[in-house]
């Protein structure tokens, strides 16, 4: 089970696609459909077929962001926060080779597409959750435990940008 949290500018994000599937994309394909209907003998008819099916595809997209949206916790960076790391922070790290890694920690659906973002229920995310900077945290990894320092904690304005 995913933790069901976001950042607000991963809820845009939601938000924005749902806005695009409904308004642009599903209209779009529905015209087709009919379009390829009128057109008769749709057993052979490829149009028809491929069209139905992607317009499947998006009403299947359409009701799960409905539905995750509801359940979806939108988590604002908070001032206390700062200077430590949690939900939304981005967090540049050194291992002992000193090879530089920044990651942002956010939630399951926002890690889909979106380069150095972890989830919150990541091994990693967990070892560093309430680390400052200067902090060691180990993170247990299948080729083994590798200690990692925190070099710098940012935190992203609440407000999406549009």
């Amino acid at each position: 089970m995913n933790t069901p949290l976001i950042t607000p500018q991963g809820f845009y994000q939601l938000q924005q696609e749902l806005e695009y599937l409904w308004r642009t994309e599903r209209p779009e394909i529905t015209a087709k459909v009919a379009w390829a209907a009128s057109l008769g003998d749709r057993s052979e008819n490829a149009d028809y077929k491929e069209n139905k099916r992607r317009l499947r595809e998006i009403d299947r997209r359409i009701r799960y962001l409905k539905k995750r949206m509801d359940v979806l916790k939108v988590i604002e960076p908070s001032p206390e926060q700062h200077g430590q790391v949690f939900f939304g922070a981005t967090v540049t790290l050194e291992n002992d080779d000193e090879q530089q890694l920044t990651v942002k920690i956010v939630g399951y659906d926002e890690i889909f597409n979106n380069k150095g973002c972890i989830s919150i229920d990541s091994p990693m995310a967990r070892a560093l959750l309430k680390k400052s900077v200067n902090d060691e945290a180990l993170v247990a990894t299948p080729a083994g435990d590798v200690y990692w320092t925190v070099i710098n904690i940012q935190y992203e304005p609440s407000k999406p940008q549009e």
